[in-house]
């Protein structure tokens, strides 16, 4: 019961953040910057925008994740859930970084090379949110 409750803390605090952190941005997802570029340069940026507030997203994600983790580690008194979190997480990242590297250097005298990796990332980091917040709803 004890864990439940600060679930409940920890995932309303959650709910809080993905709630409040967005707003502060004009650019929430890539067709927003799609649809109001005017330049290269202010399409990047707002790609920037978007790829910060989704790191920022994930990383809540993460921390809720190995919260309970740690939760479950104090009281089955096993880690091996949240030391393979933690290496999955380490492993994602390093497949983000060159799933969307190889895309980059495929275009990588286009103009398009720098969004297509952006795109990439916040993409892929999107697909990492939503895996984990469906394992949050079954947790």
């Amino acid at each position: 019961m004890k864990i439940k409750k600060k679930f409940n803390f920890f995932s309303s605090l959650l709910l809080v953040q993905l709630i409040v952190l967005p707003s502060v941005f004009a650019f929430k997802t890539i067709e927003d910057c799609q649809s109001s570029k005017t330049t290269d340069v202010a399409f990047s940026q707002c790609l920037d925008h978007v790829k910060d507030a989704v790191d920022r997203e994930l990383g809540t994600w993460v921390t809720n994740q190995t919260f309970i983790l740690e939760e479950v580690k104090l009281v089955t008194g096993r880690n091996s859930a949240l030391v393979m979190f933690q290496r999955s997480q380490n492993d994602f990242i390093t497949f983000r970084e060159n799933n969307c590297r190889w895309q980059y250097l495929s275009i990588s005298l286009g103009v398009e090379a720098v969004p297509a990796y952006k795109k990439c990332y916040i993409k892929t980091s999107q697909d990492r949110i939503k895996e984990l917040s469906l394992i949050n709803n079954i947790n």
